[in-house]
């Protein structure tokens, strides 16, 4: 099984990889990849100093770091409760509720999110509106200050429930011994917490941490792209929807792919620096 799946991997991951040189050229459809002609760093240096490169940036550093600082620690903060909870039945019931929204396409989780805040019939508007909060429906949906709010939310929703089965794999790992050993101590419930379960888990935190890091300039992209409208494109305009946009939408394949892998390039960069932060505590990658 090993042989095949190096090779599946050397076709399909390596191989490809050969094209991100069209980044260096000024790609023609027309012309193909070998007659095009070489630019060097010039699409490079024309994202740099492109109009839009603050607001970008701006953008993907944002949501990514609210997607890090309230996404990372939610499915460990829910595995930590789950594991807390000695009702069996309870427990499964909230696990499955809380698994569920991964399984769902994010067509369909934002065609839910757009129907509810919608101002002509969502629910959030004539909840409000029943409480006296809003004298007439929002469109929240086209409203600038609110949409990061609305993403983060969304993606908490979708994905803190099947991002703590990890966690809860980790902390049924841990030694039974420990547990009665603090309670025989006099240790609560949060001492134990903080002294026994966290520790134990620290390595798998750790990883996904490192991995998260490395992934901090991936702020999302169906999410985002389902989501966005012309009027909030200023706080929604990310590096993966800006390739998609250029790339796909406007045919700058070699300015799209320039960008790509000058994504990539820093994600190395911050994947290399947090594994070296985190091997002063023994629990890096390599």
């Amino acid at each position: 099984m090993v042989v095949p799946a190096l090779i599946f991997i050397f076709i399909f991951s390596y191989i490809p990889m050969y094209g991100i040189l069209i980044a260096f050229k000024e790609y023609d459809i027309f012309q193909g990849f070998s007659a095009s002609p070489w630019v060097g760093l010039d699409n490079f240096k024309e994202f740099l100093y492109a109009d839009e490169f603050k607001t970008i940036m701006r953008n993907t550093l944002g949501i990514s770091f609210l997607k890090l600082v309230l996404g990372f620690p939610a499915p460990i903060v829910l595995a930590l409760l789950l594991n807390e909870v000695k009702i069996p039945f309870f427990k499964r019931v909230v696990q499955t509720i809380s698994y569920l929204p991964h399984f769902l396409s994010w067509v369909i989780v934002s065609g839910f999110v757009v129907t509810m805040l919608s101002a002509d019939y969502g629910s959030l508007n004539i909840a409000l509106e029943k409480l006296n909060l809003i004298h007439e429906p929002v469109n929240w949906l086209t409203i600038p200050n609110y949409f990061w709010t609305i993403l983060i939310a969304t993606g908490l929703w979708k994905g803190v429930g099947f991002a703590s089965i990890v966690y809860l794999a980790a902390i049924s790992g841990v030694n039974p011994d420990l547990y009665e050993a603090a309670s025989i101590d006099g240790a609560g419930r949060f001492k134990k917490i903080y002294a026994i379960t966290l520790p134990c888990i620290m390595p798998v935190i750790s990883i996904f941490l490192i991995l998260a890091i490395g992934d901090l300039l991936s702020a999302g992209f169906e999410d985002i792209l389902l989501l966005q409208s012309d009027i909030v494109r200023d706080v929604s305009d990310v590096l993966d929807t800006y390739v998609y946009r250029v790339g796909i939408r406007n045919s700058l394949f070699s300015y799209a792919a320039a960008v790509g892998l000058f994504k990539a390039i820093i994600s190395v960069v911050l994947l290399t620096i947090a594994n070296s932060l985190a091997r002063r505590s023994g629990n890096s990658l390599w």
